[in-house]
């Protein structure tokens, strides 16, 4: 497992959970209301309780190379050459997912959305004190831009606190003219997404280019937040891809969250479909599973998930055929 930083993410409050897995797990990432959170906020509390069960064991750092499975177990092996077996197996290895090309080898890639986001966090007080927003501003906001758009998320800092100047400004800004950019830097190949632009990677050419095109398009502060990120290189561009899945299991393997489905982030469902997926998995292997049992409870949670993160999927790509170059 490797862990990342991430942005901003939209968290619902859980009205509509059912089980009591779901409502747990909503409660642990979310702090039980409806909200964007930064992914660190979230991750720390979940890795927190994670590390806190006994049964549990985390590992860092670790890649896993190979999946495999037979009649009996399925099995990782990592990059070091260790090999860990289970019953079952879940693959949560995002949208570049190994796992995925086991479950769906015939449909393994997502494909490129045509467009990136600009994504990055900064804290309140590293803007100029009299673009701060107010208490009692909107916790998001969509300004009005030209040609393409921002979103902007106040959230918590990073001990929690919602105070006046302890709180974070995320922002993302969505752009569909760096196609050739990122093709030219390898982010892009054919149609599927190989790895995001990191700050080091974006030429300086292209930073002020943004800082042009945000001085005359986003108000404050998120004007403030957006050039303190550019002059910082405190910022990602990730390009977006979309996978709609035909299947989400096979055999004693299956997958879940961004290896499952992966949604262009307009739809701020993304996060709370995969924490369904969780919520549904956990209950359909709740019980002692043996022999064939694994694949039937797998096939209950496809069974279960399938038609609507399909629709979730869909649901954002008209917006992507539309905006995407």
């Amino acid at each position: 497992m490797e862990r990342r930083s991430g942005a901003g993410l939209q968290v619902d409050s859980g009205e509509i959970d059912r089980t009591q897995t779901a409502k747990f797990l909503r409660k642990l990432a979310s702090g039980g209301i409806r909200s964007a959170e930064a992914w660190s906020s979230i991750e720390f509390r979940l890795r927190t309780e994670a590390e806190a069960d006994p049964r549990i064991d985390l590992r860092y750092d670790t890649r896993v190379q190979t999946i495999n499975q037979d009649d009996e177990s399925a099995w990782v092996v990592t990059n070091s050459g260790e090999i860990f077996r289970g019953d079952i197996l879940i693959g949560a290895d995002g949208h570049r997912s190994t796992v995925r090309r086991h479950v769906a080898p015939d449909k393994p890639n997502a494909t490129f959305a045509g467009y990136l986001i600009w994504v990055a966090i900064v804290d309140e007080n590293d803007i100029p004190e009299e673009h701060r927003p107010s208490l009692n501003a909107p916790k998001f906001t969509m300004p009005d831009g030209i040609g393409d758009f921002l979103l902007g998320s106040i959230v918590a800092g990073a001990d929690g606190s919602h105070d006046l100047g302890d709180r974070r400004l995320a922002w993302a800004w969505y752009d569909n003219t760096r196609n050739d950019l990122l093709r030219r830097l390898g982010c892009v190949e054919g149609t599927i997404v190989r790895h995001s632009l990191n700050a080091p990677d974006i030429p300086e050419q292209t930073l002020i280019e943004l800082a042009e095109q945000a001085s005359v398009r986003w108000p404050q502060p998120w004007l403030a937040a957006t050039l303190h990120s550019i002059q910082t290189r405190n910022l990602i561009g990730i390009p977006i891809a979309e996978y709609v899945p035909d299947n989400l299991v096979k055999g004693r393997i299956a997958i879940v969250g961004d290896a499952a489905h992966v949604v262009t982030p307009l739809t701020a469902s993304g996060f709370n479909a995969s924490l369904q997926d969780a919520a549904t998995l956990a209950d359909c292997v709740a019980k002692e599973i043996k022999g064939t049992e694994a694949a039937e409870a797998l096939l209950e949670y496809e069974s279960r998930r399938l038609k609507d993160v399909r629709q979730i999927v869909q649901s954002g790509q008209s917006f992507s055929r539309s905006f995407g170059q």
